[in-house]
């Protein structure tokens, strides 16, 4: 049994890793209250689709919820690599006293790899550990783009283990978690470096006042983030370049209820970033990698009756050792809802978005650091990307329910970034050929938006949904970054659950980017995929997925392919 907190536009309590016990709702949740639900369920997790990472920081809508809680059965069938973040599992929420073990294992082609593995030890009324284990992967010959049919024999794997542990006091929730992560995978031919690794891993400890009764309540945390690039374009001659980073967050936030409808919160979050390994010249002691300190100050005020949800509150941001020291942002969201299901809204945030190494990864895996400036040497020594800043993003939007288990949205906005970090690719003796490698970089960047997007569930039988969003992009001065930019996304799904023991995915994702003349034009993402699930003894399933039916030719990566016509398939237990 897990408890799951929702205190929206603060900080709350961070669960360092995904948690076989969460739920989703198909409604919109409540994005200004503060609500605790207590859910256990059985552990079916999806299977993720991990390769479509975007390249752009998210733009989220406001949201709320006037409906009841209904548990969604979406099933996502994917394991493509390169992966991203991972996404939320959702299940079906069942009595307690369920399965607490689920075992999971599957190959396809393309040497597809997927196994998963998680346990849930209820060691008491009051205390849980669950630990888990996850692996997937790819190892085959994929086409190169942009060449003439050369052939490329890619790998890239991903481990993953979690160890999480929770205990409920009367009134608070104490979560102590670790974390460890492996990646390794090889660069296409005549890339700076022929191989990479990454290693992570992290300690996490909260704690989390539950009384929602009370005038003062709080949330306090602390992290211990480590990560290793282990290869780096330094110099040819240079077998060791790695580079390790470790990150002290520390976070917490204390509210106050002015009465029913109305809190005031102060949120504050530190990360003390500290570098070492291969970080300076070794010639000339220049250092590239320098510590530095950030703090965030979020005070904000919320009011939330039957009409109304207003947040007004200031992201101010501070940095020591390293980037621009003082910036400020909006955090200001009003809605407000008539006729009960219908609703009006307008946001305007921003803030800093730390460039650490996990980011860099989930941006681009492939990318290279940036270059540091006025060296001498063959490849020359990389420096850490400025950390970007969401100076506005602003939008207003219009959300109905008009009919039950229907939802549209339509929503249009302005972003406005500092330093937005991209990447382009790059080859010392011609900036125009992108397969040498691939190179992390920044420029100013805005981005005027627009889109809509509607679901319609019944009952637990069928589930369709279908978004379309419309960028435009401008670069003052680097117009190669527009190139790895999504200019019209488009997805559609379909979900069918015709009996208990079947479950049916038809998906189809679309991602078209920016031509730059004179540079490149990626190829459109195109992937129509089904993916399917049956119970066949009770805690023992199948499982089945097809990717890229079309067998199209595509990019996630500038210069890197995807897989083919591709399918994986398994089975699943639950014990």
């Amino acid at each position: 049994m897990k408890r799951s907190h929702y205190i929206i536009g603060g900080l709350a309590l961070a669960i360092s890793m995904p948690s076989c016990l969460q739920a989703q709702t198909t409604q919109p949740k409540d994005t200004t209250m503060t609500r605790t639900v207590v859910v256990e369920q059985e552990y079916n997790p999806d299977i993720m689709d991990a390769s479509k990472v975007n390249v752009l920081p998210k733009v989220e809508e406001p949201t709320v919820s006037k409906k009841e809680v209904e548990y969604a059965t979406t099933f996502f069938p994917a394991t493509s690599v390169p992966a991203g973040l991972m996404r939320p599992y959702t299940g079906k929420e069942v009595q307690p006293g369920t399965t607490p073990g689920y075992v999971r294992a599957g190959y396809g082609n393309y040497g597809n790899l997927d196994i998963l593995a998680n346990y849930l030890f209820r060691l008491s009324q009051k205390d849980k550990l669950n630990v888990r284990f996850q692996m997937d992967g790819m190892d085959g010959k994929l086409t190169l783009p942009f060449t003439d049919g050369e052939k490329w024999n890619a790998f890239y794997y991903r481990t993953r283990a979690n160890v999480d542990y929770t205990h409920q006091f009367n009134k608070l929730d104490l979560n102590i978690a670790g974390n460890f992560g492996l990646s390794n995978f090889n660069f296409q031919p005549e890339s700076v470096n022929s191989k990479q690794k990454f290693t992570s891993g992290d300690f996490h400890a909260g704690i989390h006042f539950t009384d929602e009764t009370a005038p003062l309540r709080f949330n306090a945390e602390t992290n211990l983030l480590m990560y290793e690039r282990q290869h780096n374009m330094f110099n040819e001659s240079e077998a060791n370049t790695g580079i390790k980073e470790t990150i002290i967050r520390t976070k917490g936030d204390v509210t106050g209820a002015i009465s029913d409808q109305q809190l005031i919160t102060i949120a504050l979050e530190m990360n003390n970033l500290l570098y070492n390994g291969y970080t300076k010249n070794v010639s000339t002691g220049d250092e590239y990698f320098k510590n530095y300190t950030t703090l965030l100050l979020n005070p904000y005020y919320e009011l939330d009756n039957d009409d109304w949800k207003l947040h007004v509150g200031a992201n101010v941001d501070l940095s020591f050792g390293f980037d621009k020291s003082f910036r400020i942002s909006p955090d200001i969201t009003a809605q407000y809802i008539f006729s009960d299901s219908y609703i009006v809204y307008a946001k305007a945030t921003g803030g800093k978005q730390l460039n650490d190494f996990r980011r860099l990864e989930s941006i681009c895996p492939y990318g290279e650091l940036p270059e540091a400036n006025n060296t001498t040497a063959t490849l020359g020594y990389v420096q850490r990307p400025y950390d970007t800043y969401e100076q506005i993003n602003g939008s207003i939007g219009f959300k109905a329910s008009p009919y039950p288990g229907l939802w549209f949205n339509v929503f249009g906005g302005y972003q406005n970034l500092k330093n937005d970090l991209s990447y382009l690719g790059f080859d010392p003796s011609n900036i125009h050929y992108s397969g040498s490698y691939l190179s992390f970089a920044q420029d100013n960047t805005d981005n005027l938006y627009l889109g809509g997007e509607i679901s319609y569930d019944y009952k637990d039988i069928l589930g369709i949904s279908a978004k379309y969003t419309y960028r435009n992009w401008d670069s003052k001065t680097e117009e190669y970054l527009l190139a790895v930019k999504p200019v019209s996304e488009m997805s559609f799904n379909v979900r069918i659950h015709p009996i208990s023991a079947l479950n049916i995915n038809l998906g189809y994702d679309y991602i078209n980017r920016k031509e730059v003349k004179e540079y490149a034009k990626m190829t459109a993402i195109n992937d129509l995929h089904i993916g399917a699930s049956y119970n066949v003894f009770k805690g023992v399933s199948v499982y089945a997925q097809v990717h890229n039916l079309l067998n199209k030719k595509y990019q996630y990566y500038l210069g890197y392919p995807t897989e083919g016509f591709n399918f994986l398939g398994g089975l699943s237990f639950r014990f």
